[in-house]
């Protein structure tokens, strides 16, 4: 007995040996993504933590991590084997932020922006009171039903789904434990909603597609030449690499940098601005970085993304959450519901006019939905399109706000439809162009 249980021991031991010398080097990010997301989900979102390790955290290699939770200090910590613990710390308006490794520091961002979430009296998708039952003799409603009933399989891990169409509610549906007032990760969404907030700044005559000399620190290199444009549409030239199974330009900027902007703009040259595209979550952080340069003062730039956008439309519960340096963190990390996401949509739809207000030029619509070269009719400024046919049954002018594990708003505008996906499995486990094929003969059968 004592031989078998020595033989147990020693391949306990070489697992953990095998598991260190794989991992080891990139336990800093694990244990970073786990306490960040964590952190998240239970003091922005609300949600418990047991739920949240079985559910968000439950995939290889962040399954590894075990976590400690203080409810009374608002953090969570997640390590590795005892190794490499990480914190992420709640900052109420800010969200989350992973604090710096080792080195007890906890000085979160002080500044925080100013909400005007004055109550509205009308009715969902406009305000957030009761939505007007509206039957619609063109849709066939028991196929809008089996629509969303087959997205809910349990293998696809959907969470919400939110139809809007013709200005309306058209349909919802929710996952156990989650309902139209959770807030949900959104991801790369973030980067859409960063787009807007320039297209603001854009109608508001601030600034202009054209303009380089973006930042000092290009001054003197040919990084001065970088437009705007070239930024929003990802072919700036500058070095990155976006690979989230390494340690990476993404993973150092999102889980070790204070300043995730700084990451991007100190990167060299490596291509003509204009010519290549490459995807870039530095670069949706370098833009919130030039937001901020807009101001005259750090409070400004924090009111400017809710005033004059996200709390104007009535996305009252959205979150920006920032980074150590108190920047958003226009990549990545905005909370908020489905019905709020699908608001986002709405706008979009209605070619930036929110309910008699222009908030975003049609203009600055058409160009943000223009494919950029490079991109095989994919990408436009930070959404993501279906002009090459990404989803062969959908219609061409299809685009979308896309984020990790399959977070989707929709907007098609041929069929007057917004469409909200939020889960945990992302295409193609989760056939995006079956579910939209079926939500969109829901509309087109009825006729």
């Amino acid at each position: 007995m004592r031989k078998i249980l020595l033989f147990i021991l020693v391949l306990l031991f070489l697992a953990l040996g095998v598991v260190a010398y794989i991992y080891y080097p990139r336990l800093n990010l694990i244990t970073g993504f786990a306490a960040k997301n964590m952190c998240s989900c239970v003091y922005e979102a609300e949600r418990e933590p047991q739920s949240v390790a079985a559910q968000d955290n439950n995939f290889s290699p962040v399954d590894f991590a075990e976590y400690e939770i203080d409810r009374e200090d608002k953090t969570a910590s997640a390590s590795v084997f005892g190794l490499k613990e990480r914190t992420a710390m709640y900052n109420p308006g800010l969200g989350c932020v992973l604090l710096p490794e080792d080195t007890g520091r906890n000085d979160l961002p002080k500044a925080k922006p100013n909400r005007l979430q004055a109550a509205s009296s009308l009715p969902y998708p406009y305000g957030n009171n009761k939505s007007v039952d509206t039957i619609f003799p063109e849709v066939d409603y028991l196929q809008l039903e089996l629509a969303l009933k087959n997205a809910f399989f349990e293998e696809y891990k959907s969470r919400a789904v939110v139809v809007l169409y013709k200005d309306r509610l058209l349909a919802e549906k929710y996952a156990p434990e989650f309902s139209k007032d959770t807030k949900l990760l959104g991801w790369s969404m973030t980067k859409s909603i960063t787009s807007a907030v320039l297209g603001v700044l854009a109608r508001q005559g601030r600034i202009s597609l054209e303009n380089d000399h973006l930042f000092p620190e290009w001054e003197a290199d040919e990084r001065q030449n970088i437009t705007l444009n070239n930024l929003l549409q990802m072919n700036s030239g500058l070095k990155w690499e976006e690979d989230y199974t390494k340690i990476s330009d993404v993973t150092k900027m999102l889980f070790l940098a204070d300043d995730m902007s700084e990451v991007q703009l100190h990167k060299k040259l490596v291509g003509q601005p204009g010519i290549i595209w490459n995807y870039s979550s530095g670069t949706s952080n370098l833009l919130s970085a030039y937001i901020r340069d807009q101001f005259s003062t750090h409070q400004e730039y924090l009111d400017f993304w809710y005033a004059q956008l996200i709390d104007k439309i009535g996305m009252n519960s959205m979150t920006l959450e920032t980074d150590l340096a108190g920047n958003y963190v226009g990549s990545s990390y905005s909370w908020a519901t489905a019905r709020d996401w699908a608001k986002f949509g709405l706008l979009y739809l209605n070619e930036g006019n929110w309910n008699g207000e222009q908030i975003i030029s049609k203009d600055w619509i058409s160009y943000t939905i223009k494919p950029v070269e490079g991109s095989d009719g994919k990408y436009g400024a930070h959404f993501w399109l279906n002009a090459g046919g990404e989803y062969p049954d959908m219609p061409r002018d299809l685009y979308s706000a896309n984020g990790f594990q399959g977070q989707h708003v929709f907007v098609i505008p041929s069929k007057n439809l917004v469409v909200v996906r939020l889960g945990l499995v992302e295409h193609p486990e989760f056939d995006l162009n079956v579910f939209l094929r079926e939500v969109i003969a829901a509309v087109d059968n009825g006729q």
